[in-house]
């Protein structure tokens, strides 16, 4: 069992509040992701982000496949870090730690995700090729669009 681990950081010209509101809101998300994904939520965004929420996508993440994503947030410490999971999904395992914290002229995000791919030897063949690539353009997608949203640190 192979579990894959992306690992992002990213530094912005917002205070750390400002930050949180605009990570905790699952709204947003639609906002950082490709439009080819097509992303809707279809439950669960109705209120702020709170330990136990169940939010329920649907995202056409490769070869406009419609996929149902359901994920839980299973920890909330308000304006320092959130963690999401996947119940059901694309994935095997999808483990998502947000993170938020001060610094000189703004704040510093990263992100930590462990995940692993389904249709084990045969998925782990598809990683390096089809996987990796599409959720590092997503992450690039996400980076660009939050300096567009926001500015950067220089």
């Amino acid at each position: 069992m192979k579990i894959y681990k992306i690992h992002t950081k990213q530094n912005l010209p917002i205070s750390k509040e400002e930050a949180w509101v605009f990570l905790s809101n699952p709204e947003n998300l639609k906002k950082i992701t490709p439009e080819y994904m097509s992303f809707d939520i279809l439950n669960g965004a109705d209120r702020p982000m709170f330990a136990g929420q169940i939010i329920e996508y649907i995202v056409t993440p490769i070869l406009g496949i419609k996929t149902k994503w359901v994920t839980e947030i299973t920890h909330v410490v308000k304006g320092e870090y959130f963690v999401d999971e996947q119940r059901f999904g694309p994935y095997d395992l999808w483990h998502h730690k947000h993170f938020i914290k001060e610094i000189p002229g703004g704040v510093e995000m990263e992100d930590i995700i462990d995940y692993k791919v389904p249709m084990g030897i045969l998925g782990q063949l598809f990683h390096p090729f089809i996987v990796k690539p599409k959720l590092k353009e997503i992450f690039k997608y996400r980076r660009n669009k939050l300096v567009e949203l926001f500015g950067e640190i220089k």
